[in-house]
């Protein structure tokens, strides 16, 4: 199959920098990898010449394309949103009502293992602390907050079941 005369056909074209399934084609009765085979063999590994030449593609400008959203996902979003605002709200009036002392108040690097590190604000605002308060033995809360962070599993199933039934109501 490989006579002298497409031998140096292969080694010319290949040097032209054409594709193995382009020289391939060009010799006939070949394959691609009959091609790679005997270029390997031969020690033909440079090329004149890239194989594909580069093409300079346009950029075309990227657009951002956003999908419409969910209409029962987006409700969802916003009721959870709105909750979670509702519950920080009535943490930090809880929180105002127990008056803590701003001696009491503690940031990270007043943080001791013997004081309550309750996060109390958002953590991205000013004003954001810990609780500070002397923690109970062995915990890194205060006895008010441990009982918060710390509930029975029949209680938070209890909570949540009842949370399930008030939605199916309002919905």
């Amino acid at each position: 199959m490989w006579t002298d005369e497409r031998v140096e056909l292969l080694k010319k074209l290949w040097a032209e920098g054409l594709s193995a399934s382009q020289v391939a084609k060009q010799l006939g009765g070949v394959t691609r990898n009959a091609v790679i085979g005997k270029v390997h063999r031969l020690g033909l590994s440079g090329r004149a010449t890239p194989s594909r030449p580069a093409r300079a593609r346009p950029q075309a400008p990227r657009t951002l394309v956003r999908g419409r959203p969910d209409p029962l996902t987006a409700e969802m979003r916003e009721e959870e949103q709105q909750r979670s605002q509702s519950a920080q709200k009535a943490e930090a009036a809880h929180v105002e009502e127990r008056g803590l002392e701003p001696v009491q108040r503690a940031t990270v690097l007043t943080l001791t293992e013997h004081t309550c590190k309750w996060p109390i604000g958002d953590p991205g605002r000013p004003g954001f602390h810990f609780c500070g308060r002397g923690a109970d033995h062995g915990s890194p809360y205060c006895t008010e907050h441990a009982r918060l962070a710390y509930q029975p599993v029949q209680a938070r199933r209890n909570r949540e079941r009842d949370r399930m039934r008030k939605d199916r109501l309002v919905s």
